[in-house]
């Protein structure tokens, strides 16, 4: 139960880290009204989310607002089910207290502590239950586009799309109709293009996605700095957003588009302003090598003395200019992602790279002496066999015997994942492969390289189980959602079992390509018949071209209805 001495040691804690903290913004709540914007996970991975701390500052800006940070953390008792104070962390006041609850849903995973939070604060979970004078309960991120029914109805509005686009006419909205009736705020903001009311639905119909259109209107940098991040005390600027390449699986590459990289003056300006708070920069982006003047960037960033850390780079982009401004930024790991292990997989996924190109980033990277490289792969992916898991393998140790023949000191890391179905991607039709046989190949790969020195981990299966059926579901899981009291294995099994979910109709069966679907609430603006066109693509052994870095206004593409 929640004691005095819990929302003490709550307290103490927000208070220990504002302490920490450089770029918090603290405003006097007198005239303002109160916004919580939750990350439904720990302060420590919610501080790493960029976008989170974007919609943080860019709400701030507005001063009839104060917009205070919420995190899902446990009690810190032996049972995980415990309710756990949640306060502001500015001002370390209640939920309740809060005129607006914003979720920023990024990991399907997290549905459970949404509805832990919502419980925790004494708010009706279901928006149908609640009043006017219950607190607007809205969310965004990348879960909103993807697929947002299965917890629906928990909210109020849901912005389908790059919040930058929504959060001006949101916050009018929401101002106006303050002191209003609940019905009325609803109905304004459905009219709100990108804005999904889950009450009012079918009436509004299908939402499209909402998109920045010049990424340099707004600056997408870290806002407030801290050493508790997974980017300890480091100014993150976004270079691009989208990805152009393409890849079959892969949701950045579809739903994010069209890729739009920024102004190489644009990003100078924001790492100018990050310099003056730390000597620690971050590229950010889904295809940060993509950018045309990465080059110039990171030259220009180690003249000003900046120590360079980029999120992943496309390991056939590796050039000499980016690997020695990050040697000399005092940079030790890099991240790439070949993603399979066979020619013939990365060609199933429209991975445009082969072992050759792979081999020789391995090499350049070596070179510079590089400390670590991590490689991220994808197992269980549709057609793949065990022959294709011991490719992973193979070339895993060509790369480990040119770093031997150089003496050079890098590492390797293997980052694995479960195939996972994605709504809004080529694949989204396709089903899981089982866990028995994910975690055979797994322990293929494990087993032979790990004794050669080669770190290799993975996400579980069972876990990347519930998230295919968080992916793939629909309203009608809201309620098992409700009823899940921790996000262990266990208790999904056990909470799955007492609804009678049928989970392998979610996630070991193909979804119909003619069918309706649960996210088709969502428009991302992709054509379907260009998702079908790609998959049966995969199947015929055939590539498809990538976007264009720079998109050009005056000759657009249509290929897949974006542009």
């Amino acid at each position: 139960m929640v004691t005095a001495t819990s929302i003490d040691a709550r307290i103490k804690e927000a208070k220990r880290r504002l302490a920490q903290e450089r770029g918090t913004v603290v405003k006097d709540w007198g005239g303002r009204i109160p916004i919580a914007l939750i990350y439904p996970n720990s302060y420590y991975i919610g501080m790493s989310n960029l976008g989170f701390q974007s919609i943080y500052g860019l709400t701030n800006i507005d001063d009839r607002f104060v917009c205070e940070r919420v995190f899902f953390e446990e009690a810190g008792t032996r049972d995980v089910r415990a309710p756990m104070p949640l306060v502001g962390l500015e001002s370390q006041r209640p939920l309740a207290d809060y005129a607006v609850l914003a979720f920023s849903i990024s990991y399907e995973m997290d549905y459970v502590n949404v509805a832990r939070t919502l419980k925790a604060a004494g708010v009706p979970l279901y928006a149908c239950d609640r009043g006017d004078n219950d607190p607007l309960v809205i969310f965004g991120g990348p879960c909103a586009i993807t697929n947002p029914e299965p917890i629906a109805p928990f909210f109020d509005a849901i912005a389908i799309g790059e919040g930058e686009t929504m959060l001006a006419a949101m916050l009018d909205i929401v101002y106006d109709g303050a002191q209003g009736a609940r019905g009325e705020v609803l109905q304004a903001l459905a009219k709100v293009p990108g804005v999904y009311v889950p009450v009012l639905h079918p009436d509004n119909g299908r939402v499209a996605r909402q998109y920045v259109h010049n990424l340099d209107d707004y600056a997408t940098t870290t806002r407030v700095l801290t050493p508790e991040t997974s980017l300890s005390d480091m100014h993150v600027i976004e270079v691009a957003r989208g990805c152009g390449r393409g890849c079959r699986f892969c949701i950045a590459g579809y739903v994010f588009r069209p890729m739009r990289p920024r102004l190489l003056a644009s990003l100078e300006a924001q790492a100018e302003q990050g310099l003056k708070l730390t000597d620690r920069i971050g590229l950010l982006g889904a295809a940060v090598a993509d950018h045309p003047q990465l080059d110039e960037l990171v030259q220009w960033l180690y003249k000003k003395g900046a120590r360079v850390s980029i999120s992943s780079l496309r390991i056939d982009n590796l050039t000499d200019a980016i690997l020695s401004g990050l040697d000399k930024g005092g940079v030790r790991n890099v991240t790439v992602a070949p993603e399979a292990g066979s020619e013939r997989l990365r060609r199933f996924v429209n991975k445009r790279l082969d072992e050759d190109q792979i081999l020789a980033g391995i090499e350049r990277v070596a070179r510079f002496g590089i400390r670590q490289m991590k490689f991220y792969y994808i197992v269980g992916l549709p057609t793949e066999a065990d022959e294709d898991a011991q490719a992973i393998v193979d070339l895993t140790l060509k790369g480990r015997a040119i770093v031997e023949r150089l003496k050079a000191p890098t590492r390797f890391v293997l980052d694995i994942s479960p195939f996972v179905p994605k709504p809004g991607t080529a694949f989204q039709w396709l089903p899981m492969a089982r866990p028995e046989v994910t975690r055979q190949r797994l322990n293929l790969i494990a087993r032979q390289l790990r004794p050669r020195g080669v770190e290799v981990k993975w996400d579980p299966p069972e876990e990347s189980e519930v998230q295919t059926l968080l992916s793939r579901g629909g309203r009608e899981l809201a309620r098992v959602i409700s009823a899940v009291p921790d996000n262990s294995t266990g208790a999904w099994r056990r909470t799955l079992r007492d609804f009678n979910v049928n989970v392998e109709s979610y996630v070991y069966k193909p979804y119909p390509l003619l069918g309706h679907l649960p996210w088709d609430v969502v428009d991302t603006g992709l054509d379907p018949r260009f998702f079908r066109l790609e998959l049966r693509k995969s199947y015929e052994d055939r590539l498809s071209r990538g976007c264009p870095t720079v998109p050009d206004p005056q000759r657009p593409c249509h290929l897949c209805g974006v542009c």
